[in-house]
């Protein structure tokens, strides 16, 4: 990821899910991130995704993540305003950024489940970002988790009267397999931020298939190498479409 982005000199936000972040270890993964911001020079965001209650949010923050999402989507609108409060407060004294969700994007994290899609009503969003002073918003517009059998019709009247209402970053979870046009067009309509993992995943395992399926044997070394060109062909190709670069 840091390689496509240093040879496009684009800025990135790095980010993991609770999950991961149990599975791969929080001091490892804000050393890593350190260490490719004193690499590449360039601006990038360790951001935790879905962070499901104040302790994890707080955790997040004090060791060092700079940015965190609060997703208090499946509370009713009044406990999700306060609750995101709480977060944002705590976040304030760190510098760090706070995200949110409103609305429900279809699928899940772990792709294990599908709660629907629920669009974000322009009206709440307008409220919601007032009271609660988030510095992001992430949107259901049609969008869901994970990977689609088909390419999704995005709702871009919503996310425009969602941009008008709000005038904040609005984010686009679920992007794999949103078509470059319409990543476009929704960019242009307030998003700033678009969650791509399983682009990258399914990138990644073509890259390694591919390696395999040559003649001779085949070792750790290059199997990895194939994993990184994976990636990295993912993540310039999307630097490039969002216009980062």
């Amino acid at each position: 990821i840091t390689e496509a982005a240093k040879e496009l000199n684009a800025p990135l936000i790095l980010q993991c899910s609770a999950g991961a972040r149990k599975y791969a270890k929080h001091q490892y993964l804000v050393h890593l991130v350190q260490a490719a911001i004193e690499d590449t020079g360039l601006p990038i965001a360790l951001h935790l995704d879905h962070g499901a209650d104040f302790e994890t949010c707080k955790s997040c923050i004090d060791g060092g993540f700079t940015s965190v999402m609060f997703d208090g989507s499946h509370y009713s609108f009044k406990e999700n305003i306060e609750k995101t409060k709480k977060v944002v407060e705590l976040a304030a004294k760190y510098g760090a950024t706070v995200e949110a969700e409103l609305g429900l994007v279809g699928g899940s994290e772990d792709g294990k489940s599908d709660h629907g899609i629920r669009c974000t009503n322009p009206e709440d969003a307008k409220i919601f970002c007032e009271e609660t002073g988030i510095d992001a918003l992430a949107v259901a517009i049609g969008n869901a988790h994970g990977d689609y059998p088909v390419a999704p019709q995005l709702e871009f009247g919503v996310l425009e009267e969602i941009h008008d209402k709000t005038g904040i970053p609005l984010v686009l979870h679920g992007g794999s397999g949103i078509t470059d046009a319409d990543f476009q067009k929704a960019i242009s309509l307030g998003i700033r931020k678009v969650n791509i993992a399983t682009a990258s995943f399914k990138s990644l395992t073509k890259e390694v298939e591919n390696y395999l399926a040559t003649e001779g044997a085949h070792n750790y070394f290059d199997m990895n190498e194939a994993m990184v060109l994976g990636t990295y062909k993912n993540v310039k190709h999307h630097i490039e479409v969002f216009n980062c670069k």
